[in-house]
């Protein structure tokens, strides 16, 4: 009898652990193409930080693997660490005289330099940095 009890219950655990393991292994398929979602947006940020007519980030900034950076503004690295709210990120791109009224950084957003959608897409490639 108590072999027949212990043998229900590997079964309904092995059941259990089955139905969960499928639930966690859905959100991974789901977040796959949010990955690959934001893999793109971090490639198409980097060109345009690194394009001379759009955000040229590299005029001033050491980033990444870009060529004949700027050495008047901090290199852009472990950007999470600085910026763990990607939205004060964000808004250093979108206008840095908010935080530091003299600085030589232009302000982007408020002067519609770059678009809304251009420095999201910026801000996703410097937080990766």
């Amino acid at each position: 009898m108590i072999k027949r009890k212990s043998a229900k219950y590997t079964v309904a655990a092995a059941a259990l652990a089955l139905a969960g393991s499928m639930v966690f292994a859905m959100p991974a398929v789901a977040g796959s193409h949010g990955a690959k979602k934001a893999g793109d947006a971090v490639a198409q940020g980097k060109k345009l930080a690194y394009n001379r007519k759009k955000g040229n980030c590299l005029a001033c900034h050491a980033m990444g693997d870009g060529v004949s950076p700027g050495n008047i503004a901090p290199p852009l690295v472990s950007m999470k660490a600085r910026f763990p709210d990607k939205a004060k990120l964000r808004e250093q791109i979108w206008d840095a005289t908010i935080k530091n009224p003299h600085t030589m950084m232009p302000p982007f957003g408020k002067h519609k330099a770059l678009s809304e959608k251009d420095i999201d897409l910026i801000t996703e490639y410097t937080y990766s940095l």
